[in-house]
């Protein structure tokens, strides 16, 4: 499967509208736990496998290498690292973050069970 690109379809729009095409490439599996995980700093592929518990380094590697061909990660020498492109993004998905925390808890009765 290719990067999702605005202009071209994407899931959820025919016309690739760049909103859509974002929402593509953060859907797919464990993107945003690759980009949320990045947001503590460099990781080398292991240590990032570790951070993401589950992921399959088949998927970890295909993930990361989409995330780099569209400017949200980049590797250096410490290892894998959120670009500034990655950052802004990281910046506007934190909102949306602690939304989900009050969602949770007044919609699901959610409570935190763990440090963090």
């Amino acid at each position: 499967m290719s990067v999702p690109c605005a202009g071209k379809p994407v899931r959820g729009s025919k016309s690739g509208v760049p909103i859509m095409a974002l929402f593509d490439l953060l859907g797919r599996s464990w993107a945003m736990g690759i980009i949320w995980n990045l947001q503590k700093g460099s990781s080398t592929f292991r240590e990032l496998q570790a951070r993401c518990e589950s992921i399959s380094p088949t998927i970890l590697n295909k993930r990361i290498k989409e995330l780099r061909e569209v400017d949200i990660i980049e590797r250096t020498n410490d290892g894998y690292q959120l670009t500034q492109r990655g950052k802004e993004l990281l910046e506007l998905l934190r909102p949306l973050g602690k939304w989900s925390w009050v969602w949770s808890k007044e919609v699901f009765n959610f409570t935190e069970t763990h440090d963090g």
